[in-house]
């Protein structure tokens, strides 16, 4: 009698574990699938970017500029100083501190322009900006990340190229681009995650937009 109700009991259990799963898990799916159509409705109200332009009055932009804050996760399109769109944008997963050196993780802190641009690429689009800039060379120079030799020929690039050498003790390639092919999933989530290197990273359809306005020496500050 006492090994039929062990029986008993351990089959009760592992009927009500197995639901007990089947309903934390489908709580998730649901979950994930009410973010999504959440993200999705918003947006289905965002307003174009050739919309914005001419509510904002103009035709065209001719002298477009960019400035990105960290601290709000927002690029915003400016024509001079007038503001014509802003984006949800992520940065590099060290959000506590700006772009020092190779590895670090974030993303820089600064007055760039973009040296390249790249319409082939894995993150769909790729606005590379020239970092580092002088203030990041001689704050590397300082802290004895980068040698006076090294100090010297970045210097030289950044007067003369057009962009800096992908390969620096201070980290470099960094740029505005898209997601790629897993666009679909991160344009829609209503929250923000940090996932790249250092990068900004639009949605597929934004750098679509940015990439329509800007040019090789369009200015860039991160803040």
């Amino acid at each position: 009698m006492k090994e039929i109700n062990r029986k008993l009991i351990s089959k009760y259990f592992n009927k009500s574990t197995i639901r007990n799963v089947l309903y934390f898990s489908g709580g998730i799916v649901l979950f994930i699938f009410g973010v999504i159509v959440y993200g999705v409705v918003l947006n289905l109200r965002e307003i174009p970017l050739t919309e914005s332009i001419l509510l904002k009055g103009y035709e065209e932009l001719i002298n477009t500029n960019i400035i990105i804050e960290r601290k709000t996760f927002t690029l915003s399109l400016y024509e001079d100083s007038v503001l014509i769109k802003s984006y949800r944008a992520n940065f590099g997963r060290n959000i506590s501190n700006a772009k020092s050196h190779e590895g670090d993780e974030a993303t820089p802190v600064g007055e760039y322009l973009i040296c390249s641009i790249d319409t082939a690429h894995k993150y769909h689009k790729f606005l590379r900006l020239n970092y580092p800039n002088l203030s990041d060379m001689a704050e590397g120079l300082r802290k004895g990340i980068i040698s006076q030799t090294e100090y010297d020929s970045l210097k030289f690039d950044f007067f003369y190229k057009d962009c800096p050498e992908l390969k620096t003790a201070l980290g470099g390639n960094i740029g505005i681009h898209g997601i790629g092919k897993y666009n679909y999933i991160f344009k829609n989530l209503p929250f923000i995650y940090n996932w790249t290197d250092g990068s900004i990273a639009v949605s597929n359809e934004h750098i679509d937009e940015i990439y329509s306005v800007v040019k090789k020496g369009t200015k860039v500050v991160i803040k």
